[in-house]
């Protein structure tokens, strides 16, 4: 039995898998917030509760908002930042009292998609993340690539290429730089855009339903993203060439990505041809779990 955990900025949610990767359980709990050794306690705690409910121990595999260090064991880059410096696969592995992995929560998602998800049929599988920030991972024949500093698939804090015109000036991130893509692509950016350019303060979800029924302001933002976006991936596409990339987050969602992306994107790859196909994912948002839970493999 494969235990896969996504500890979240709101929610943990933990998922029992059969070898087969069928479900046998699924909890969910808020998380603490703001609190390293509550959070620890909790993880342990839903292990311990649903071990007890199925009677069987399993392998644990947990997709976390950033990176454990290569160096010193401590987590880093982490939007949760009572994370951030502590141990956390070390004090996990005193409490359970078994070896676990850790894996970041993009990696997790892409991983699941390209198990037994939308990239199931790929060699080489990048899932993005479009939501309150940009992630990605890279999944090459159902393994994660991690990198010699454990940062691999992380395009969202690379420079946005070729910045001009509606992209100037450069947006701060709140890395610290400035021009990310991440600052241009996440959906409180994509909302951002739209006030400068209308003064309305709308959700990407509102903007993307009053462009779907004729609103030209907000289909001029919706272009504006999906260009910038193209962009953004031909970089990706120019040194990985993956055959799918699976699309997640809240602005996944959007149907017309899939349909204007492949025109946005191809015309800045390096290629006679552009078969990449971009697909929303299987799993849902459900895919950080099962990926977590996947790192057993």
């Amino acid at each position: 039995m494969r235990l896969g955990i996504d500890l979240g900025g709101t929610k943990i949610e933990i998922i029992a898998l059969a070898e087969d990767g069928s479900e046998f359980l699924r909890l969910r709990i808020p998380t603490p917030q703001g609190d390293y050794l509550a959070t620890v306690m909790a993880i342990a705690g839903l292990v311990e509760n649903v071990e007890n409910q199925l009677g069987r121990r399993g392998s644990v595999g947990i997709g976390i908002p950033g990176a454990e260090s290569l160096a010193t064991g401590l987590i880093k880059n982490a939007n949760s930042t009572c994370l951030i410096g502590k141990p956390l696969r070390r004090d996990l592995q005193a409490l359970l009292q078994r070896d676990i992995r850790l894996a970041n929560d993009a990696n997790c998602f892409a991983l699941s998609e390209a198990v037994d998800g939308s990239g199931r049929d790929a060699d080489i599988v990048f899932g993005i993340i479009l939501g309150t920030g940009v992630g990605g991972g890279i999944v090459i024949n159902r393994r994660v690539l991690t990198g010699a500093n454990a940062i691999a698939g992380e395009w969202g804090h690379n420079p946005l290429p070729l910045p001009a015109g509606d992209d100037l000036p450069l947006p701060r991130c709140y890395c610290g730089r400035v021009g990310c893509i991440e600052a241009y692509l996440s959906g409180p950016a994509l909302a951002d855009d739209h006030r400068r350019h209308t003064g309305q303060t709308l959700s990407a979800a509102e903007i993307d339903r009053l462009a779907a029924n004729g609103d030209a302001a907000s289909e001029a933002s919706l272009g504006r993203y999906e260009e910038r976006l193209g962009r953004a991936l031909a970089g990706v596409i120019n040194l990985l060439d993956p055959q799918v990339i699976v699309i997640g987050g809240g602005l996944s969602n959007m149907q017309r990505l899939y349909r204007n992306l492949p025109e946005c994107c191809g015309r800045h790859v390096f290629s006679d041809v552009f078969n990449t196909q971009f697909r929303p994912p299987a799993h849902g948002d459900s895919s950080g779990v099962r990926g977590a839970a996947w790192l057993w493999d």
